[in-house]
């Protein structure tokens, strides 16, 4: 997965440490803060995508990591749609809130029918909040770049976790949740590198 390497890791670990609020919104230059987010996100995202692989192979790890995933594309979908003035990027983000809440339902259905005692979380890490935060303060001419950005790295790491638990996954019925979740985030993935192009594979990659 080329585009989720990021060079320089240690000095992008030290920024995703630094996320802004509410700068990039106002400031005069906000092109200037897009590849600074955009590092964050991906090299956080990079972070995940290598836990997905080693941890979430039980149960009581995937679960949450399934569920995390789901919210965070439901409230960073809700934020572009409300943010985004091209309307390619809301038809993808309103598509992400449908897929994703029907993922998300889905895998709460799956925990009944595998009488599973897990329950998913109320809410987001502080590194997808740190991600949604860096969404919020990108500026408007920044915006729809950022959010693919972000999609970009999420989806790689939703799609490894995926994968790596319905191939080895200890539950049955959460190993055909998983595979049947894959073409979906595949689809999305798609998407994704069909609406940023060049651009946003050579921002990917700096």
């Amino acid at each position: 997965m080329r585009w989720m390497i990021v060079g320089g890791v240690a000095a992008a670990l030290a920024l995703s440490a630094c996320h802004k609020t509410g700068s990039n919104v106002t400031a005069n230059k906000a092109s200037d803060t897009a590849p600074v987010n955009a590092v964050q996100d991906v090299t956080a995202t990079a972070v995940g995508g290598a836990s997905a692989v080693t941890h979430a192979t039980t149960a009581d790890l995937y679960v949450p990591a399934a569920a995390m995933a789901d919210m965070y594309e439901i409230e960073a979908a809700k934020i572009a749609v409300a943010r985004t003035k091209d309307p390619a990027i809301k038809a993808f983000a309103d598509m992400l809130i449908k897929d994703h809440t029907a993922s998300s339902e889905k895998l709460k259905a799956t925990l009944g029918t595998a009488s599973l005692n897990i329950t998913p979380p109320a809410g987001l890490d502080d590194r997808r909040t740190g991600m949604l935060n860096n969404l919020k303060a990108a500026g408007d001419a920044d915006f729809d770049l950022a959010y693919l950005h972000q999609q970009l790295a999420a989806h790689l790491e939703a799609l490894t976790l995926h994968k790596e638990y319905s191939s080895v996954g200890d539950n049955a019925g959460l190993k055909a949740f998983a595979a049947s979740v894959v073409p979906v985030i595949e689809h999305h993935l798609g998407e994704v590198r069909r609406l940023g192009g060049d651009k946003l594979k050579e921002t990917a990659t700096p």
